[in-house]
């Protein structure tokens, strides 16, 4: 008899590379599932949501550009996903393409390792869709969240739109008014020298960085410098493809084991 093919992950995305597969296949591996994460390389959304139905892929990350288009195209959305306008992952049941946004719980988790955030004073730096992920799942965690972003008519939109407080230009960050800031932007992501808060840190803070590539941004690095505690961009990522795995298998995520297929990869690939 012929033998049964793998159940079938993947993710769309505009090149074939992606940290996903590492970290999703040895997820797999670990939980021992016969599942296999295939990057598709897709690059028209459309036809990639298409293939999900005819090849009956269980499920599919989504990367930018494709995270909002790709959202009148599904059977259903969960509803944290349509307040950020921004699905990352489709879960496929029984042919029941429903998209969900992993980013903001990815982010949450991660600052939840640090320190409990009900209450906590955060300055969000950023105004497109990783910061409005991040703001939306920092205010579900019932924390005061500030956004400061380098273009008032954006920031203050998010603000109005999820009901956080707007700050003003990221020159107007005070330290001394917040417990934990987190970079949202893409300053510093590959750019090994960048920190869009340079000078502006305080010890007594907790920062976030989004970005993951370099895995100690700069803006990390001069925090650490300083004392402070710090919660890397690996850490939120390896963290939304938890509940990934958690959605597509119904099983607890193997987090450990993961971090370490990611940060071989990176370390591999010289990122």
């Amino acid at each position: 008899m012929p033998q049964s093919l793998p159940t079938l992950c993947g993710s769309i995305m505009g090149s074939p590379f992606s940290l996903s597969a590492k970290i999703h296949n040895a997820a797999y591996a670990a939980l021992g599932l016969d599942y296999t994460f295939v990057c598709f390389g897709i690059e028209d959304p459309v036809a990639g949501v298409a293939a999900i139905r005819a090849l009956g892929v269980r499920g599919m990350n989504v990367s930018m550009p494709y995270k909002t288009v790709v959202m009148e195209h599904l059977d259903a959305i969960d509803e944290s996903a349509l307040v950020i306008g921004a699905v990352n992952t489709i879960n496929n049941i029984d042919g029941v393409l429903t998209g969900y946004n992993t980013d903001y719980l990815g982010a949450v988790r991660a600052l939840q390792e640090v320190c409990e955030l009900n209450n906590q004073r955060i300055a969000v730096i950023g105004a497109g869709g990783a910061a409005r992920a991040v703001v939306f799942g920092c205010l579900q965690a019932a924390a005061r969240v500030t956004v400061f972003n380098r273009s008032s008519e954006r920031g203050k939109a998010l603000s109005t739109d999820l009901g956080a407080h707007w700050g003003g230009s990221v020159e107007a960050f005070a330290a001394r008014d917040f417990d934990i800031v987190i970079n949202a932007t893409s300053v510093g992501f590959k750019q090994p020298d960048n920190n869009p808060l340079d000078g502006l840190l305080a010890s007594h803070l907790i920062v976030m960085d989004v970005a993951f590539m370099p895995v100690r941004t700069a803006l990390l690095l001069q925090a650490a410098a300083l004392g402070c505690r710090t919660v890397s961009g690996t850490r939120m990522l390896v963290q939304q493809a938890c509940r990934q795995i958690e959605l597509y298998t119904g099983m607890e995520a193997p987090i450990d084991i993961m971090e370490q297929a990611m940060l071989e990869e990176i370390h591999r690939l010289k990122l």
